[in-house]
């Protein structure tokens, strides 16, 4: 017989196991005054977060690495090792230390989210973009042979590695009734009678629960979260990322998961997931305008010098703190000579240092702006 609880039922399989299957949303849970609480102190952060990056000089190129940031944090949570520096130095032509693969997958996040953020503006959020991203992000990685861009036809199961069925931590509902499950999902996330923050975060939840894929769910579902934002215009660009709180608490985010399905606590899971995107908004305003300061600081040390590039590629390092010179060259459309004495500048400056030993192809970094990017999440979660 079907076990229920406040989120869905268990259901017993032929095989001896009992597979979960998600209620529709919208669920009950209180509104707690902690969870009000919550919700405003995360209202207010978001809102911060979005007139700030409205105000910054030039919020694109800032844009570019909080991006990349995210594909690593969220990448990280599955496994992947690539780092944020291995990434961007790849990008600028460095030669990789780090395994292709992993770069691969990372890099594919990236590019499955600027693809989502392009296909928004001609398609809203659906099981057909799901679908699109989870094929943009699987392509020519491990996950390629977990059919890229299609829902599962097979059950599959979530709990330490080497489990079976029968002693899983989590098994999600069975291709039928996951089909019927994301049908209801999808008409969820054109409801618009929730606060939007509420309303993602019981999305993200209940995407996870249903585990449509065999591989990649948890790095589509984490995609989502920023697509959604924009989509509701909530953010007028991608400057809110999860992944950092997710991989910073991440015994929490799967207790309180797992919390949803056996006990029915949403009230729990919402408390924590808006308070990561409180804590979460107030990091990406604290880094996006010490970066700002930076360049500020570094335009003015430069200011003396009759070189217009060097103050041009000093914008360039907001995109990527790594560069080569021909790459500058390309860039800013001067001569290779012009952009070695721009690069010249900055390293006198001590803005700019080379990285390896190479005496061609040479790829210098600014390592300040990369120490801001790279560092540690400090984020702690509150309890509702």
């Amino acid at each position: 017989m079907p076990t229920p609880n406040a989120s869905g039922r268990l259901i017993r399989q032929p095989g001896g196991y009992s597979a979960f299957v998600p209620n529709p949303l919208r669920p009950a849970f209180e509104w707690s005054p902690a969870l009000v609480s919550s919700l405003s102190d995360a209202d207010r952060a978001i809102g911060r977060l979005a007139g700030e990056g409205s105000r910054l000089p030039n919020p694109h190129l800032l844009i570019r690495p909080f991006i990349r940031r995210e594909a690593v944090l969220s990448s990280r949570i599955e496994g992947t090792q690539a780092t944020l520096g291995e990434l961007l130095a790849s990008e600028a032509g460095a030669a990789a230390k780090r395994s292709p693969t992993d770069l691969r997958e990372v890099a594919n996040y990236v590019a499955a989210l600027e693809f989502g953020i392009k296909r928004l503006r001609e398609l809203p959020l659906s099981l057909r973009l799901v679908k699109e991203l989870h094929a943009t992000l699987m392509e020519g990685v491990r996950g390629n042979a977990a059919q890229p861009g299609d829902f599962r036809r097979t059950q599959n199961w979530i709990g330490p590695q080497g489990c079976t069925l029968a002693n899983a931590t989590y098994v999600p509902p069975p291709p039928a009734e996951m089909r019927e499950a994301l049908g209801a999902w999808e008409r969820f996330l054109h409801d618009r009678s929730l606060p939007p923050l509420v309303q993602i975060g019981l999305a993200h939840s209940q995407f996870e629960a249903i585990h449509p894929f065999l591989d990649g769910n948890g790095r589509v579902g984490r995609l989502l979260i920023t697509l959604f934002l924009i989509e509701r215009g909530v953010l007028p660009a991608p400057l809110l990322y999860l992944s950092a709180f997710f991989e910073a608490t991440r015994w929490q985010y799967y207790s309180n998961l797992l919390e949803v399905t056996q006990r029915g606590d949403w009230t729990a899971w919402l408390g924590y997931f808006l308070n990561g995107v409180a804590r979460q908004a107030e990091d990406a305003s604290g880094r996006a305008a010490r970066i700002s300061a930076l360049l500020a600081k570094w335009k003015l040390a430069v200011s003396a010098s009759p070189s217009r590039a060097a103050a041009s590629l000093i914008d360039l390092l907001a995109e990527n703190p790594f560069w080569a010179v021909g790459r500058i060259a390309e860039r800013l459309d001067v001569a290779f000579t012009t952009a070695q004495r721009a690069v010249d500048l900055l390293a006198r400056h001590r803005i700019l240092a080379k990285v390896g030993t190479a005496r061609r192809d040479r790829v210098f970094v600014a390592k300040a702006i990369l120490e801001i990017l790279d560092e540690p999440a400090r984020l702690v979660p509150d309890k509702v």
